[in-house]
């Protein structure tokens, strides 16, 4: 199932999610300029790989926040980038803008810890947005859980296009997370993904502006 986009509509124009794009499109157009040893080892220096954090948790802290600006291939980064587009402007627009992006950063280095910490021994660099993304995904279905997200799915070849309330959507995406990273399917940084979504969901209230009461 993928989501081609959801009903609701932010209430003014969103600043950081079109920011956090364009970096990560940046980041990425550089990606492309390496020639294949260059681009291995931007991945093993600013890429998050468990064994070497664990190793040094202080001098490899940074790899927290700089592999979520990392992608792997085109596929990639248009996947991660096309979930931020559909969810995050509705989370920015509750959250306001920099409480999004410190809820986005902490979210991410968030989903990066959980991957070390169900594969502390891990050599390979994990790289990608998905984690952030996912803590965003978790604060959507706490804050717009009935908020329709039309779906396609691909029945052979003919798309089909229906709505699902966000909480059945999102909830089936984790659930599929937790399930992939039970099986142990390579490739791809399950518990991550489920990290960042459960630190979404869990703190998402706490990122929320205080109202201001003003007595009349």
């Amino acid at each position: 199932m993928f989501p081609v986009a959801d009903i609701n509509r932010a209430r003014r124009p969103v600043v950081w999610v079109k920011l956090l794009v364009a970096a990560n499109v940046l980041v990425f157009l550089f990606e492309l300029t390496l020639s294949h040893r260059e681009l291995q080892a931007l991945f093993f220096t600013y890429g998050f790989v468990p064994q070497l954090f664990w190793a040094d948790p202080i001098g490899r802290a940074y790899t927290l926040f700089t592999s979520m600006f990392l992608h792997g291939g085109v596929a990639h980064i248009l996947g991660n980038m096309w979930f931020l587009w559909v969810f995050g402007d509705n989370v920015e627009d509750r959250l306001g803008g920099g409480r999004f992006l410190l809820f986005y950063l902490i979210g991410g280095a968030a989903a990066a810890l959980s991957q070390g910490l169900f594969l502390p021994h891990s050599p390979s660099p994990m790289i990608g947005a998905s984690g952030a993304i996912s803590a965003v995904l978790g604060g959507y279905i706490v804050l717009f859980p009935r908020a329709p997200v039309l779906t396609m799915v691909l029945l052979f070849i003919y798309p089909v296009f229906f709505y699902l309330p966000a909480w059945f959507y999102l909830g089936y995406w984790a659930f599929l997370q937790f399930v992939e990273g039970v099986m142990g399917v390579p490739g791809i940084a399950f518990w991550a993904h489920l990290g960042g979504f459960v630190f979404g969901a869990l703190t998402v209230r706490s990122f929320l502006p205080r109202h201001r009461w003003v007595r009349w």
